[in-house]
This record gives structure tokens, sequence and C-alpha cells, in this order.
């Protein structure tokens, strides 16, 4: 054999014998360090009734306790032998049949707050019930390691204080076109030119200065790199609908954003639960629904981690106007592609064992939950953002 033939032939031996072990090795090294995880937070504002979503229909105390106001069994969809969904939940039904739900049930914290602003408030810092922090959880993991406000972007046009953090802030806006042609305004620009006075930016102003210099960068960045994907998915015409659409589109356009932020309210059900909430389920199951074939046709539900809370449940027994009052003890739901724990995480709640108000008793603190999250799926120093070390799951 000619030396070039030969050269020529080791050559392509040595290429097809090394080649599939490198792409396996690459394979690896990209699924743990050149992707990131995203995470999408969906609060239930007003206090979902999760007796009446996810519905204990075999337990008799339930029926007892709301006469009128129960889900009869034969107007619920059945998922196990003891717990069935409520019917507006068909979509999440779906999702739950291929393994891309997991329900955590008694979800809450000692000493729960009634106040739908006190208690948001612990649920969003990730507080002790009486302890009052000024900075989100999420906020906190932006400055920590995000550093940029965009790391961090809530679908409204007000950021709540679940994004906000001690020195640096996330981002928050419904409509990134919107945002954008904000930040070229005469004014806007006029504002921020003078942060090239050495005398004003000695002021206090300089932080105000400095945000809007962030916010300006951030919003140009969003504007830009989103426009790479619109989605062709139909989603909900409604406003929660459009959040998880620009949602969507912000994730499948590869935006670097880690944490999203969106919220439904309408939950505060005292008075005609009953078709109210039946509407507020369906909006909002039908559009986790699309957001996940979303995502999933575009690659990116993998590696991203959806979880919907409520700042608390409603009380056990019924009220007198059809409806129910503010609770403790709450369902949480985790989407997820690839959950360690598919279906009910834990047992249903338990009805003969409530509160000296009547209410559901926790069996779950929602810290654990958040610590389980940044450990596992964000892979930070849960400690640092929590201020405190708590138990983790098991479910990713």
């Amino acid at each position: 054999m000619k030396r070039r033939n030969f050269l020529k032939q080791s050559t392509l031996a040595s290429s097809l014998f090394f080649v599939p072990n490198f792409v396996k090795a690459f394979e690896q090294v990209a699924k743990k360090s050149l992707g990131y995880k995203k995470l999408v937070i969906i609060q239930l504002s007003g206090g979902n009734d999760g007796l009446n979503t996810v519905i204990p229909y075999t337990n008799d105390l339930y029926y007892s306790n709301r006469p009128e106001l129960s889900i009869k069994k034969n107007k619920l969809i059945k998922v196990t032998n003891e717990l069935g969904f409520h019917t507006s939940l068909a979509p999440l039904k779906n999702l739950y049949d291929q393994g891309y739900l997991s329900i955590i049930n008694n979800v809450g914290y000692p000493n729960p707050s009634r106040s739908h602003f006190r208690s948001s408030d612990i649920w969003q810092t990730a507080s002790g019930a009486n302890e009052y922090l000024d900075t989100g959880w999420l906020g906190r993991y932006i400055e920590q390691y995000g550093k940029i406000p965009y790391m961090g972007i809530e679908l409204d046009d007000t950021l709540s204080l679940i994004m906000k953090g001690k020195n640096s802030n996330g981002i928050a806006t419904k409509n990134p076109r919107t945002l954008f042609q904000n930040t070229q305004t005469p004014y806007f620009k006029k504002i921020i030119n003078h942060q090239s006075d050495s005398h004003l930016s000695e002021h206090n102003l300089g932080y105000l200065y400095k945000t809007m210099i962030e916010a300006k960068s951030s919003a140009k960045y969003i504007y830009e790199t989103s426009k790479i994907y619109k989605s062709e998915f139909t989603y909900p015409k409604n406003p929660f609908g459009k959040q998880l659409k620009t949602t969507a589109e912000f994730i499948n356009s590869n935006l670097e954003s880690k944490v999203y932020y969106a919220s439904m309210g309408g939950f505060d059900t005292h008075a005609n639960q009953a078709n109210r909430q039946s509407n507020l389920l369906k909006t909002f199951s039908t559009a986790m629904e699309v957001f996940v074939n979303d995502l999933k046709q575009h690659n990116t539900f993998k590696d991203t981690l959806i979880l919907t809370f409520s700042e608390f449940g409603r009380r056990v027994q019924q009220n007198g106007a059809g409806g129910t009052d503010h609770g403790a003890a709450n369902n949480v739901f985790v989407i997820g592609e690839d959950l360690k724990t598919k279906g009910f995480y834990n047992a249903a709640p338990n009805l003969s064992k409530l509160d000296k108000n009547g209410d559901l008793i926790h069996t779950v603190d929602f810290r654990s939950i958040y610590a389980t999250v940044l450990d596992q799926w964000l892979q930070v120093d849960d400690v640092s953002i929590l201020n405190k070390s708590f138990s983790k799951l098991d479910f990713i």
C-alpha cells in the first residue's frame, strides 16, 4: 500500500472510531453546561379554591361541608380512585396523562395569613409569617446570579415584589415593542443624558439614572431578540393567554432570561363561585396546554419548568353566598418534561383534621419547593437566596 493511501485510510478509520465518542461526550457537556434552565412562575391571584380544583370525590366530609358547592362525582374528571379534576381542567388532564404534571398537596406555611396582600408578600419574598422582607426571592436570584435586569421578566406593566432585589430588579413588560419605544422618547433620552453630569450622578438620583440606563439596554435586547420567533399557536384571547404567548416567544427566541413571572386574577370567590371558578380554570388550563405545546414544538419545553401557586386556599366549609372564604393550605402545580414524581406527589388533604379556623393544615412548606427548584433546577445556592435552609423535595 502506498504511503499516501495508507495515511488517508488510517485517518478515515481513526475519525470513524473517535467521532461517536466525541459526539457523545459533547452531548453530555452540552446537556450540563451549554444550555440553561428556564423557570416560569404563575400566580393564581385571589386564592384559588384547591378543593374544587382537585376534588376528593370519595370523601364524605367534602360533600357534607359543601352541600351546594361541591362538585358531584358524575361532574368531574376522575384521575385516581380518590381524586378528580374540575371539568374545566380537561387540558391540564392531557398534560397529566403525558406525565408532565406533578401536584403537591397541602402546601402552605406556619401561622398562615389570610390577607391577600400579606400572604402574597410572604409567597413572593419567601419570608416567614412574622418576617417582613422588601426583596423578592426571584429578585434576589436575579441580583446574585443574573446581574442584568432582563434575566428576570414579569409579563406586566409594573414590577411585583417577587422580582425586586436590593440594588437591582427584574424588568416588567407586556409588549417588548412598546417597552422599546418608550425608551426611545425624547424625554427619556434627555433624562439619561444627565448621567454624564458628574454633579447629578453624585446625588441619590444616580440610582435612578443607572436603573433607566439598564432598562433602556434591556428593552433593546428584549425587543430585538424576541423578533426572532412569533408564535403561530392559537392562545385564548384574554390577558393570561397573551402573557403566556409572549413568554413562549421570549423562550423560543432564546432570550437569555432565566425566570419569568405571570399572574392571573379573579380567584377571590366569596360569592357565586361555581361559574366564576369554572371559567377561570378553563382559561388557565387551556392556555397552559397551548403554552406547553408551543414550547415542545421548538424543543424548549425540556429546559422549562412551570410552577403555579395561589397565595392561599379557601375554607373547607362553604359560606352562605355560594362561595368560600379565605383559607390556608393549597395545592401547587409543577409542569415539566422530565419530572421525577409524576401525578400526585403526596397524600390528599386531611379533611378530618383542620385548624381552629376550619382550614386545611399544611404538610409541605412552600419554601421547600423553592429550595428544590433553586438547588435542583437552577443549580444555585438556595440558602443564599432563601436566607435559610429548607428540606428538599423529590419532584425534579
